[in-house]
């Protein structure tokens, strides 16, 4: 998964509790069991391709905290080696370029800094003294510079327009994009920084004084907010370049586009050049060739559409052009990796419900599935003669595997073996249905330990967000369908229409229609789950968040009797309040059409015709509904309004607000709540 760096700092923020191996084990999935679990990410390979570093986040649930360690195992397997141990959390661990030591960002002397260690994590020294919080960081190939990522105050605020108003608090807003996903605008910008490397010895310490902001204090950001993390950053292996990206955009020109580009920087000469200029929308995470003549990023072709295809995009300095080695593939691609003689890209892929690891040969293009089966692929190294890969399942957490040149894969972390050896598990079936148009659609059914099928089983409908984001084999921390079906719950999952993994017009069919083609393979779903006679087809309920809750909210007005109980996350309920409110222009004008008032403009009065206000009228089935107060993205008060609708209407009806969380709950105390909540509401109804 990308590197979020809101969250990183909330993270370190929130750290300073190390966890300890539970106890206790449960022999089922239950909210408590899934805090007790260990969250592996960003996985490195060492220099020599001998040893892998890693990082796991344990969390104190009743400390309401979480802290992420360092580890490392060889490549060869063997036990993994914990070599970090702060107060706090240490992110972005990587290898020094010569091996010899690995760094991290940690907070342990204050301030988010960069610490040089040991590769046994011995003698741990803090090596950058920036003064302000470091996001980010890496070393040049050649082990002579040092780029890391910064916040800049550029804008002023309400106080330092009226510095003889100190205690005044207020926002004075001239333009759009004032806040974000889940945070307001801090007045500053991320940008990128170089010096050479150790510059400045003020001892145990470095104050990095001949740093130089590569972006020229102008008022955009690399890495992009909120999403983009060092991925979005690359050095050429010669040490003289450094690609990244940026959506050289402000305010209400932000808002409306995607339009982010890659930019090369040339250390010697400060000449930049936009590599990926002509290409109208996404552009992101640039690596370069081995050799450093090439570089590799995804790509986007539409301004305005977040979910397009994502191409795989190689530029020829030789040449000075860029070509689309993915023109005849049907999928996204993204987490590119070369091999060290540069022939080959591997990378991952959404496929049929999974993400798979795939390879590219760059002389003749052709691609190749590489893994295969049901699980998740989040990342791709290489390593010698294996790759390096982590996976997950809707069945088990993230570990760490090796792949061979046959394809062969072996574990390599066992993270969560002790806490996991006597649950019990559910159990996941792949099925095809016929759509009410004759396509074929994928469901995933997850079903109860110790499934029966004599018995009969309330049974969910979870509904997906995105929306246009794939059912795959996720493992999430909130919805869990282990904890779902360890519940007692069938649970049916449709890749319904407008999801990537099944080719660009399944994906694309969604936008602009709200409320058509995608509910009606909901229901297909269901209808077709419930001719099981082990469904209880009296006792069905729908879930699900952000287009999932929107899904419900929907669903609530047009099911036809179908379900007696419903739950929304975070979801739209009125599509003209919506458009005036959220924050990214582009999101709305694509998959909405456009602005409410462009009457007459046939997607438009589609799209907001099936705003699920429109159909309060129509509910009659109990209802829960549940917000975070700081997500921008979908206003809290969006699900406010659907609770007091249902209430007026006289519908049974729960609101569950946290005053602290964003479009997902990530504090661990908040998490259980929400899922004892959640079971609460469906077994009142359902059981």
């Amino acid at each position: 998964m990308k590197k979020l760096i809101h969250s990183i700092l909330l993270l370190i923020a929130a750290a300073g509790v190390a966890v300890a191996q539970p106890s206790t084990i449960a022999d089922r999935y239950t909210p408590e069991l899934l805090w007790k679990l260990g969250r592996v990410s960003d996985i490195q390979v060492s220099p020599d391709a001998k040893t892998i570093l890693y990082g796991v986040s344990w969390y104190d649930l009743a400390a309401n905290k979480g802290n992420r360690d360092i580890y490392t195992m060889p490549v060869t397997g063997g036990n993994a080696v914990k070599v970090t141990n702060f107060k706090g959390s240490e992110i972005n661990g990587i290898y020094r370029p010569d091996g010899k030591k690995i760094a991290f960002l940690s907070a342990e002397a204050g301030s988010i800094q960069v610490w040089e260690a040991n590769t046994d994590g011995s003698d741990a020294k803090k090596i950058s003294n920036t003064g302000a919080d470091i996001t980010g960081f890496s070393y040049s190939p050649d082990g002579k510079y040092f780029l890391y990522t910064q916040r800049v105050k550029l804008d002023k605020t309400a106080n330092d327009l009226y510095p003889d108003l100190p205690k005044a608090n207020a926002r004075i807003e001239d333009d759009l994009m004032y806040r974000h996903w889940d945070s307001w605008s801090d007045y500053s910008y991320s940008h990128i920084f170089v010096a050479p490397v150790y510059e400045e010895n003020t001892g145990s310490e470095y104050k990095l004084a001949g740093s130089k902001d590569i972006m020229d204090n102008q008022r955009f950001e690399s890495p992009m907010a909120p999403w983009g993390g060092m991925e979005q950053i690359g050095w050429s292996p010669q040490s003289d370049k450094i690609a990244y990206t940026c959506k050289k955009l402000t305010g209400l020109e932000y808002s409306l586009s995607t339009n982010s580009e890659i930019y090369v920087y040339d250390l010697k000469t400060g000449v930049e050049t936009n590599v990926s200029d002509g290409i109208a929308g996404y552009d992101q995470d640039p690596v370069f060739s081995p050799d450093g003549k090439k570089l590799v990023w995804r790509s986007m072709a539409r301004n305005g559409f977040e979910a397009d295809k994502d191409r795989i995009m190689i530029y020829d300095f030789a040449t000075a052009k860029y070509s689309d080695f993915s023109e005849k593939f049907d999928q996204n691609a993204n987490n590119f990796c070369w091999s060290p003689d540069g022939k080959m890209i591997y990378f991952l892929s959404s496929i049929n419900g999974t993400v798979q690891v795939y390879s590219l040969n760059t002389i003749s293009r052709e691609i190749k599935q590489i893994s295969k089966g049901n699980f998740d692929y989040l990342s791709v190294s290489t390593a010698g003669k294996y790759l390096i890969v982590s996976k997950q399942s809707m069945l088990q957490p993230t570990e760490i595997y090796k792949i061979d040149a046959s394809g062969n894969e072996t574990q390599l972390s066992y993270t969560n073996r002790e806490i996991l050896k006597d649950v019990r598990s559910a159990k996941v079936e792949e099925r095809w249905m016929t759509t009410t148009d004759n396509k074929k659609m994928l469901t995933w059914v997850i079903y109860p330990p110790d499934f029966e099928p004599n018995k009969k089983y309330p049974t969910l409908l979870f509904c997906e967000g995105g929306p246009q984001s794939m059912v795959s084999q996720f493992f999430s921390y909130r919805w869990n369908f282990q904890i779902m079906a360890a519940n007692g719950y069938i649970v049916i999952a449709p890749n319904r229409r407008g999801l990537p993994g099944f080719g660009q017009e399944w994906n694309d069919q969604i936008s602009g229609d709200y409320g058509g083609q995608n509910m009606k393979d909901y229901l297909t779903a269901v209808d077709e789950m419930a001719k099981e006679p082990f469904v209880d087809k009296d006792k069905l309920g729908a879930v699900g968040a952000s287009y999932g809750g929107f899904s419900v909210l929907w669903l609530a007005g047009h099911h036809e009797k179908r379900f007696k109980v419903f739950i929304s996350h975070c979801g739209m309920f009125n599509f003209e309040d919506q458009y005036l409110t959220t924050e990214e222009m582009w999101f709305v004008n694509w998959d909405l059409g456009g602005p409410y008032w462009e009457k007459g403009n046939k997607s438009v009065d589609h799209s907001y015709a099936n705003s699920p206000h429109k159909f309060v009228d129509k509910w009659d089935t109990p209802i829960m509904i549940i917000e975070g107060e700081n997500d921008f993205r979908i206003p809290y008060t969006q699900g406010m309004a659907a609770y007091n609708a249902a209430k007026l209407r006289g519908i049974p009806a729960r609101y569950l607000h946290f005053p602290e969380e964003s479009h997902w709950v990530i504090r661990p105390q908040n998490s259980v709540l929400w899922q004892r909540e959640f079971f609460r509401w469906l077994d009142q109804y359902l059981k």
